[in-house]
């Protein structure tokens, strides 16, 4: 009979792990999934300011006297 309350215990203590295991795992996949995003953003913002910087330059070399092209 002494073991009875120590084997329930040991088993809520597992079972209560296993939950926290699992929103660990969850927490891990969300945090990795904003992190790709993020990484994509960043890309899209990349490109977005080299073809404004690109734009500029054009501009730049149209307004310059064609000798200084």
């Amino acid at each position: 009979m002494p073991l009875r309350p120590l084997i329930l215990s040991a088993t809520l203590l597992l079972a209560l792990s296993g939950c926290g295991a699992g929103e660990t795992a969850a927490t891990a996949s969300l945090q990795a999934e904003q992190a790709k995003q993020a990484q994509q953003q960043m890309e899209q913002l990349k490109q977005q300011v080299e073809a404004a910087n690109a734009r500029n330059m054009a501009r730049l070399q149209e307004q310059l006297p064609a000798g200084e092209r």
